[in-house]
Parts: C-alpha cells; structure tokens; sequence
C-alpha cells in the first residue's frame, strides 16, 4: 500500500517550521530577519482561513481589510521574501495579504494529490519521463548525440549489415543523449580486436598461412575457446615502426593480427611470448605490439572518438531495432557497421553539453544500536531522490520514500510504503523511468548502491537489480581496490550498471582536493558554506519508530544529504571538467574515476604513435618499488617581509627538458647499437646517467607535441621504461 502527498494547500499552521527547514533544501533562500518571518506566518495562517472557509481578516474597527496592495503584487514573487528589511517588525502579524496563487508559484512546486496505491506512482512517474523521441526514417535522417559510455558485449552479428559473419562476435554498444534529450542506444558491429608482431627478416606474405593456422591450433589446444568458430580471423602484413629506440630504418614489416574476440588477444599473446614453432621456420618468441589496449579504447582511437563527445549516424547506413529485436530501454536503438561512424571534435556546435539527466540519492536505514547498518539484517527505511537535467538550475524531482507513513514535505513528493519490498521497487521503477544518464551520490559506490543490492537479495527481491538501460540484464558488483601512487590504496565495490555512469562525488573530491576530513558535513561545509540537518546517526531508528512527524524529521534529512551532493557537482563544475577531461585525454568518462594516471597516457601515447605510422610495444614492466628523485625545492622562511619576494620556477619543467634536448622513446640509442649506427659526436647528446640521445637532425622528438609529455616524467607509461631525465646539464 503506498500513500502518495504533496500539495502545499494540504499543510496547516503547525506545519509552519517544516515549510523553514526544506526552503534550504529547495535552493531557495528563507527569511533573513524577524520582520520576514513574521511575514511568512502570516502567509500561513491565511492559507488555513481560506480552507476553512472564515471570513477574511478584519481591523480593529470590524471593517473588512482592503485589497491587496496592486503595488506589491508587481513585484516578482521570487523578490518578496529576499527583500531586505530593516527596522523593526510590523504591529500585526495580518498587516499584510499575500497574493497565495503567486506566491507559491516561484516558491513551491505545487502538485495535485492524485489516488493513492500502485496507481499513483505510475501516473507521478509517467510524468517525470523523457520527451517523446521523433520517429527517425532511415532514408533521410541523421542521427546525432552526445556519448557518455561504451561498452561490448558478445552476440550474433547483424546479418544485415554482415551477411557472411558467423559465430559469436564482439558488438560494441555506445550509449548517448540527442540534443533533444532522447536517450540513445546505438550497436556498432564489424569491428574486431587486433595486435602486432614484427615479422623476422626471413618471414614474408607466403609465411602467412603456416603463421595462421599454427596460431589457430595453438589456441584451439588451449581450450579456452571452443565457443569461436574461427579464432584467428585475418593476418595481414603491414609497414610501421617501432615507437621504442633510434632506428636508421623508417619503418619495416609487422603482422597484424585479427582474433574473434577480445579475450582471444591475451591467449594468442602468451603463446607468441613464450614461444611458437612454425614449420620451415622454426621455434621463436616474438615481442608483441598494443597487445594490452582494452578493446573499447582500441575502438575509439581507431575511429578518432574521445570521451563524451558527438557522434553522428548517417542516413541509409543505421538499422532501426524493431520491438522484438530491442534490448534496451532506450527511447532510439540502432545497429550500424564501425566505418560508418562520424566522430565530431568537440568544436563549434559540437563543443556543447546534451540535457543529461543527472539522479541523485540517498538511503536511510535503521541500524541496530550500537551496530553499523548490515544488509542482512537492517532494513532500508527511506530514500530520497533528486533528478536534475544538466543546464538547468531546478531539480525536475525532488522526491522521498519512506517505510510508514510521513507527514508531507513542502515542495517535496512523499511516497509511504508499508513494506520494505514496496520501497525498494519503487526505487527500481524510478529509475528506470527517469533514465538517468548519471547516478552520483556522496559514498554511493562504497555503500548506498552495495547496500541496496545485497538487501534486495536478502530479501530474495530478484527482480530489483534490474536498474540499467538493458533489459533483462542486472546490476553486476564486485570486490575492487584502486592503487596508486598518487592516490594510494582504496578499497570499494565496483557496481556496473549498464548504460549509466556512476559518479561517487566522495571519490572525486578526494582525488582532486587535500581537506582535512572528506565527510559530507566538512567537505559541504568547505565548498558551500551550507551542512547536513542536524540529526544524529544514533537517534534514526527512534525517528523511525515514531510518528509521522519524526519520520518527516528524518525525511528532509535524507533530502538534504541527496541534496547536497547535487550542490557539490554543480559548484565543483565536475559534468563540465570530466567530460573536458574525457575529451582531452581521450577515454570514457567512466574510466576517469575507476583508473588511475597510466591509462590517460596510453590512450594518448597511442593516437599520437597511430598518426604518426607508429606502434608501442608491449614491454615487461619493472618491479615498480624503485624511486626517482624529484626537483629540487627550497623550504620557504616563514616572516615578514619588506621587500618584494621573488618566486623563481621553471614552467613546465620537464617538458622543457625534453624539448630542450630532444629526449623521447624514438630517439633513444641502445648501446648495442652504437656501432652499427656509426654516429657521429656531433649528432647525439649524453645525459649524466649515460643514456644517449640523438639530436633533431639525427630524428625529430614524435611525441613532444603530444599532451602526453606532460605525464611522460610522471609515470613509467606501458614500457616500465621512464626516460633518464635526471639534470639538464648533457655532455
């Protein structure tokens, strides 16, 4: 049974001071001084007379009040109550009408009680759905959107788009907003995953065959998969060059290697690294080449897409899903082949920001005393939620579940479930009918998403984890841990909701700011001056077996801890940095939060070697426990003083460094090639520690023009491999 409120002429006076407490919560400023609140009580009481049906307020001498003051009605409502006021309050509390209708209208959201029950929710959520999408004719209409997440996942290929595949193939999915804010699901099919390996001098087009089939032999004795009717698909000779050492020679013969799948890559890479017999050849081992590229990444560098950036679908190249074909919830589906895609830099009209649907929520649960809530025991007794569409500053919902009733929350949807089951269902159908494009919260990841999973399982609830955009597909979650040296270790649970990026706004900021304490009262408190309700985690479950009244208590704090964390993304601007991030260093948004530095430079170090006909080799990494010794910084003197004081820094230093003297991966000498190269003094430089570097006219630094140098000194990259730049003295 559910029990749906929300209409403000509903309230009564004694609801006067929970009208005070959500203004706060609705971004609204309230009243500043005695003489507003004062004011505001009187909005109240004359909300009651005119329910009632009195007579209006009278004067001392029993004559009826006059009109409304015209004059005060021109000003907008949105003014009145942040109007300053000096001096001291009025003598009557009823000294002035307020126009109720324009009052509310800015202040509030009004909203009809409609029926209570099953019946109810659905009509409030019909209401929060996304627009209707157009019907797009595949003849003459381009499809474009913004992309915020790419996925694959393993199926049939489209015999339409390619008629002769057969067996199980890798199907990408990218998943998107339309300008109009329709969600977009679009299948990209015909892409296969691929890696190098440089040819011997002896080995030539006619070795292709033996290569092939020895490679498919290998791998069909593995027996990892037997799924695959052809597991290596293709093997082509190609000319490129290696991105490592000095090389005389501009650019010789590789394979480029075609498997079914992307877990196939790994499996044939062990066995070319660890030795392979090929008849009339003999037994090698061959060093392979981006052989460790995610298969999402290689897609996207392949095709010139970056994070969060507009793809458009041609005309008469895109294939509608019909219903029995869909498997998503997604209001566009299509399937169209990988060299179709348009990929528009994030330039012009392309620069801007689709209306994303950003949801933001948070649980309440009623732990044992003197116990953290545990899943398996502790129910979840409320939920609130806030749905905002990036570029707008009002939430489109701002709404609270409840276990048992609660007393209505002034602008606020109160839904009251009698069971716990009823709650968390609701909150799956929420979400799958406003179809956020982001979900964030404060500790989402870490413990309001895991929770309400391994509730629904204690409660054999099977049908909830069902919250992403594909259907019949639940939510995934694991056991994770992040580890860098930047941001140390960091255990949590990843939860993969398919279709959604999940933005934990507690990981961002300890990432990117050093606060002393990283709970939501202290890190709101430092960015927006504003804090949590005061209620304290001890007293919930006594809120919650009390009254309507004490649950409403503990509902606007639920709403202000969904609250802020919505404050927090719009303050810090992380939609806007994220994606310009995404889009600068050319991976998924989503790829920003769960991983670390290393895979911002891959993906950079990858395009620039692609445009310039080079490829990276996939080196042995080193133990990683060794240390480098850093610039060198003088301690300042703390005190006053008189004088100017000058600050000395270099810009950029170690990119200077290497521009300065020509240090990259290409133009390093091997010692063991000193010889053979001949090289004369005059054309190399030696760093201190030996290592030696050929200057511009030998061979021009490849990658200095990359965004990457500023991460190059940082992190030993793919190879293991950090250039020895350790003094700007050479010999």
């Amino acid at each position: 049974m559910c029990m749906l409120q929300g209409d403000v002429r509903a309230r009564s006076s004694a609801d006067f001071f929970g009208l005070l407490s959500f203004l706060q919560i609705s971004g609204i400023e309230g009243p500043k001084n005695v003489g507003e609140l004062c004011r505001l009580r009187g909005l109240v009481k004359t909300m009651d007379a005119k329910r009632s049906g009195s007579k209006p307020p009278v004067g001392a001498n029993g004559e009826s009040k006059p009109p409304v003051n015209k004059q005060f009605n021109q000003v907008p409502p949105s003014k009145r109550l942040q109007a300053s006021y000096e001096g001291p309050p009025p003598p009557e509390l009823d000294e002035e009408e307020f126009d109720e209708d324009v009052f509310l209208e800015d202040l509030l959201a009004e909203e009809a009680v409609p029926d209570t029950g099953v019946q109810a929710i659905q009509s409030r959520l019909a209401q929060w759905r996304r627009p209707s999408a157009p019907r797009y004719h595949n003849a003459y209409d381009n499809i474009v959107f913004q992309q915020l997440e790419i996925d694959y996942i393993i199926e049939e290929s489209n015999k339409e788009l390619l008629p002769e595949s057969r067996g199980p193939a890798a199907v990408l999915r990218i998943f998107g907003v339309t300008e109009e804010g329709n969600s977009v699901c679009c299948h990209v099919h015909g892409f296969q995953p691929y890696f190098y390996i440089a040819a011997l001098d002896t080995m030539g087009i006619d070795d292709i065959p033996k290569l092939r089939q020895t490679l498919e032999n290998r791998m069909r004795e593995s027996g990892k998969n037997n799924k695959a009717h052809i597991c290596v698909t293709d093997i082509k000779m190609v000319q490129k060059r290696s991105v490592m050492y000095y090389q005389k020679q501009k650019s010789r013969n590789f394979f480029q290697i075609f498997v079914a799948l992307p877990t196939m890559v790994a499996t044939c890479r062990g066995i070319l690294e660890k030795g392979i017999h090929i008849d009339g050849i003999g037994s090698r081992c061959f060093l392979t080449y981006e052989s460790n590229v995610l298969f999402a990444l290689r897609f996207m560098i392949d095709c010139s897409i970056v994070g969060g950036n507009w793809i458009e679908l041609p005309a008469a190249k895109w294939h509608d899903r019909v219903d029995k074909r869909r498997l998503s919830y997604c209001q566009i589906e299509v399937d169209i082949l990988y060299s179709n895609l348009i990929s528009h830099p994030a330039v012009g009209r392309f620069s801007k920001m689709a209306p994303f649907r950003i949801l933001s929520f948070d649980i309440e649960c009623a732990g044992r005393k003197g116990h953290f809530p545990e899943p398996q025991h502790d129910p979840v007794i409320q939920i609130a939620n806030l749905l905002t569409v990036q570029g707008e500053s009002k939430p489109m919902v701002r709404n609270v579940m409840t276990l048992k009733t609660c007393s209505p929350i002034v602008g606020a949807d109160v839904m009251s479930f009698e069971s716990e089951r009823d709650v968390l269902l609701a909150w799956r159908d929420l979400v799958r009918e406003v179809d956020p494009d982001v979900i964030i919260g404060y500790n989402i990841c870490k413990f309001d998403m895991p929770y309400l999973i391994e509730r629904a399982q204690a409660l054999k609830l099977s049908e909830f984890p069902i919250l992403g955009r594909i259907q019949r597909s639940r939510v995934r979650m694991r056991d994770a841990s992040f580890n860098s040296r930047q941001y140390g270790q960091r255990d949590s649970k990843e939860v993969t909701i398919e279709g959604r990026v999940q933005f934990d706004l507690l990981q961002a900021v300890q990432r990117d700011y050093k606060l002393s304490s990283y709970s939501l009262n202290s890190v709101s408190a430092h960015f927006l001056g504003e804090q949590k309700e005061d209620v304290h985690h001890s007293i919930i479950s006594d809120l919650q077996n009390g009254n309507p009244e004490t649950r409403r208590r503990l509902a606007v704090y639920c709403l202000k801890d969904a609250y802020l964390p919505q404050r927090l993304l719009d303050k810090l601007m992380y939609v806007y940095n994220y994606v310009e991030m995404a889009r600068v260093t050319g991976v998924p948004i989503s790829f920003l939060l769960a991983r670390g530095q290393s895979i911002k430079v891959l993906s950079q170090l990858l395009r620039k070697a692609r445009q310039r006909n080079l490829l990276v080799p996939n080196m042995k990494g080193q133990s990683g426990q060794e240390t480098f010794e850093g610039a060198t910084v003088l301690e300042a003197k703390s005190g006053f003083y008189e004088k100017p004081i000058a600050t000395l820094d270099f810009a950029s230093l170690y990119p200077s460094i290497m521009m300065a003297y020509n240090l990259c991966y290409c133009t390093l000498v091997r010692p063991d090639d000193m010889k053979d190269l001949q090289l004369d003094p005059d054309t190399y430089a030696k760093t201190p520690s030996g290592d030696i570097f050929v200057k511009p006219t030998q061979e021009k630094n490849e990658l200095i023009e990359s965004p990457t140098v500023l991460y190059v000194r940082w992190c030993k990259l793919l190879t293991g491999i950090v250039l020895p730049v350790r003094s700007m003295r050479v010999e």
